[in-house]
């Protein structure tokens, strides 16, 4: 199975003499493990490990253990992702991250923040497509799009190009051709993954969006959709923009490994 390329990268330091042996070991082996007081343990080795970051929900985390939990592990991994983060959690945790130098970027429209302790992740070749249906998707995409930049895809956006509209898809689109893999995200029935999977000659990730109201609303409606499907596509949970982001971001650098 071919090495990510960070193991390669660390070689490539211990044989030039810039890491020591038990350094390389430690940092190659992927499963370092770091102590939060009683309330967490990291995990320091995911993305040498995996090839993407650790990501931290912030839902139903105290702020004060969200905070420590995310400056630490920005600290000893260099970067951390923060995921449905809220304006209270984001307050707290962007005080703390001043106090210890951490840099911070908080996406308020996907509700994610990202702090970095090194620099940003080098870019891979690998290319994202997001669409929505509607604006009241976007807050998902933005999700998925930070996840993605994080794994070094570029990642090119077409908000709000809905199936009632089917007109306004085709334009938005174009800008879009170049893509290794595609994520679109929609709620209400969920049709657009399903259409967009006809016209493009990749990979179609569909994420429902908890959009939608009555019977099988919040979402449920769109996910049955997209299962249904009769466009060969790939389906997420409900609202899950990190898990399409991830494996959209895994799928486009397997397609620019030579």
């Amino acid at each position: 199975m071919p090495q990510h390329s960070a193991i390669s990268d660390i070689l490539s330091q211990y044989k030039a003499g810039k890491m020591p042996l038990d350094a390389a070991a430690e940092a190659i082996e992927g499963l370092r493990l770091e102590r939060v007081g009683d309330i967490a343990c990291l995990d320091i080795g995911r993305n040498v490990r995996c090839g993407m970051p650790e990501v931290v929900l912030a839902e139903g985390k105290d702020a004060a253990h969200l905070a420590e939990i995310a400056v630490r592990l920005a600290a000893a991994a260099g970067r951390c992702v923060i995921t449905r983060i809220s304006p209270e959690q984001a307050g707290v945790v962007k005080a703390l991250a001043k106090k210890k130098k951490i840099h911070l970027d908080y996406r308020e429209a996907g509700r994610v923040m990202v702090l970095g302790n090194g620099p940003a992740p080098a870019k891979t070749g690998g290319i994202v497509g997001i669409i929505t249906a509607g604006t009241s998707d976007i807050r998902v995409a933005e999700e998925a799009k930070v996840i993605a930049e994080e794994m070094g895809c570029e990642v090119k956006t077409a908000y709000d190009v809905g199936a009632a509209g089917i007109h306004r898809l085709f334009p938005a689109l174009k800008p879009l051709v170049s893509a290794h893999a595609f994520i679109v995200c929609a709620g209400r029935e969920g049709t657009l993954p399903s259409v967009v999977a006809g016209l493009v000659d990749k990979p179609v990730i569909g994420v429902p969006v908890s959009v939608g109201y009555g019977y099988m609303g919040e979402g449920r409606a769109a996910l049955a959709s997209m299962l249904q499907s009769c466009s060969v596509i790939s389906v997420v949970n409900i609202d899950a923009g990190f898990t399409a982001g991830a494996f959209a971001a895994r799928i486009a650098n397997l397609g620019v490994k030579p």
